[in-house]
């Protein structure tokens, strides 16, 4: 009789998750609903994340990451050094054996998925466009009251621009679930 706590690993089709949308998209609300829906545990780790552990001198500063008033981003060169550091992190913990959900802003477009792509390369990568309304984002921005009033606004097209994605989730009318449901159809190949 085999003890079932001794079965293969599921193999699963993808490594890891890139969820790609601007400021309250709903991508973290996303992908904890995706961590409840997907059959295997998934480690979610993001933007807000990395940024959270960055060093306070680094937090507002212009080395590492400065917030403009209009909701505009800047970031250093320090910030650029650990972010690529940290995306390679990332992919080694998918490497390990560990699936990642990763929830990003890609805010040089196209140049910010190239950086993720070569930080994981050889990992079965499943690219996600999470679009909202920028009028919907704002409002959502307006109503969590932790960001930079139009930041929501300016990320909702900038972040897709130059961006390849697998699969597109539109969560201006759609639930975090149902959006959710959407990516683990694709996962599950269904």
């Amino acid at each position: 009789m085999t003890d079932p706590r001794q079965s293969p690993p599921l193999r699963r089709t993808y490594d890891v998750i890139v969820l790609n949308g601007g400021s309250s998209a709903g991508k973290s609300t996303l992908a904890r609903q995706l961590q409840a829906q997907l059959c295997e545990a998934w480690l979610t780790l993001g933007t807000d994340t990395f940024l959270a552990a960055l060093p306070p001198a680094l937090q507002a500063s212009d080395a590492g990451i400065t917030f403009g008033e209009d909701g505009q981003i800047e970031v250093g060169a320090e910030f650029r050094r650990l972010d690529m550091a940290w995306s390679r992190g990332v992919a080694g913990l998918a490497r390990a054996g560990a699936p990642v959900i990763v929830d990003e802003v890609f805010l040089g477009g196209g140049a910010s998925q190239a950086r993720w792509r070569e930080a994981l390369t050889g990992l079965r990568v499943l690219w996600v466009s999470v679009r909202c309304d920028p009028e919907e984002a704002a409002r959502r921005e307006q109503a969590r009251g932790d960001r930079v009033p139009g930041m929501a606004r300016h990320q909702a097209t900038l972040v897709h621009q130059g961006v390849t994605s697998d699969l597109e989730v539109d969560l201006t009318h759609l639930s975090p679930a149902e959006g959710a449901a959407q990516i683990v159809r694709r996962v599950q190949g269904a």
